[in-house]
C-alpha cells in the first residue's frame, strides 16, 4: 500500500531489500491532497514494482474528515484525542481491497506503513487493529480457510519518525519524491503546520538529516 508519503515509501524499499515482489496499490479516495498520487507513482518509478494499481474509491462522499471534506479545515495547531485528519474506517477500506487483490494475486504479505509511535493518534494505526485484521483476513478468505495463511505485515509500527527516516536513508529512498503534507498543494508544496508536516520535520531534525521536502511561501 503506497500513499506517496514517507512512512509507506519506507515500507515499500525494505519489502523489495526483503526480496518480495511488490505489487504497489495507492487509492484516490476523494483526498484533498491529491498531489500524494503524483508522489505515489513517483516513488514507484524509483522503487521497482511488479504493478502499480491506483484504485479510485468516493470516500469525500462520506466526509466526516478534514482529509475529504473541504468544508472542515485542516488543523494547524497540536491536539488531543483523535484529530479531525482521521478518515473514518480508512485503513479497514484500504486493508480489505489490498486483501482482495492479494488473493488473486496469491500473495500473502500485505505491508503497510502504519506507525504507532511518532503518529496523529489513530486508532487504525495501532497494533492491536492490525493484529485484528490479520485475524479476520484469515477467517473470510478463502486462502485463509485453505491454509495459505495471510500476514498482515507493519514494518514501522514500533519506530520514530526518526528511526523510519534513517532506515529509509539506508536503503536509497529518496524522501524529495514523498509528500506528508495533508494541505498540500497542486505542486505537492507542503504546508509546513499540519500534523503530519510537524512529524516530518521533526523526524528529519532528529535523525539529523536536512529535510527535502519543498515548502509553500
Amino acid at each position: 500500500m503506497v500513499s506517496g508519503g514517507l512512512d509507506s515509501a519506507t515500507t515499500l524499499a525494505m519489502a523489495v531489500q526483503q526480496g518480495f515482489e511488490c505489487y504497489a496499490l495507492s487509492f484516490d479516495y476523494g483526498q484533498r491532497h491529491r498531489s500524494e498520487l503524483h508522489a505515489a507513482q513517483e516513488v514507484v518509478r524509483a522503487i521497482a514494482v511488479m504493478e502499480h494499481s491506483v484504485m479510485p474509491l468516493a470516500l469525500d462522499r462520506f466526509g466526516g474528515s478534514a482529509l475529504t471534506d473541504k468544508h472542515i479545515p485542516v488543523p494547524e495547531s497540536q491536539h488531543s484525542g483523535i484529530p479531525v485528519t482521521y478518515v473514518p474506517a480508512r485503513n479497514t477500506v484500504f486493508l480489505s481491497l489490498a486483501l482482495a487483490w492479494a488473493e488473486v494475486l496469491g500473495a500473502r504479505d500485505i505491508f503497510i506503513g502504519v506507525n504507532a509511535v511518532d503518529y496523529s493518534g489513530y486508532p487504525d494505526c495501532r497494533p492491536d487493529y492490525i493484529a485484528a485484521f490479520e485475524k479476520m483476513a484469515n477467517l473470510a478468505t478463502k486462502a485463509g480457510v485453505e491454509g495459505n495463511y495471510i500476514s498482515i505485515r507493519a514494518p514501522l509500527i514500533n519506530l520514530t519518525k526518526a528511526e523510519i527516516i534513517a532506515k529509509g536513508l539506508l536503503l536509497g529512498v529518496d524522501y524529495a519524491r514523498t509528500i506528508s503534507c495533508y494541505a498540500a498543494d497542486e505542486q505537492g508544496r507542503a504546508c509546513g503546520h499540519c500534523d503530519s508536516c510537524r512529524l516530518r520535520a521533526a523526524g528529519f531534525a532528529e535523525a539529523g538529516c536536512s529535510d527535502p521536502t519543498s515548502y509553500q511561501k
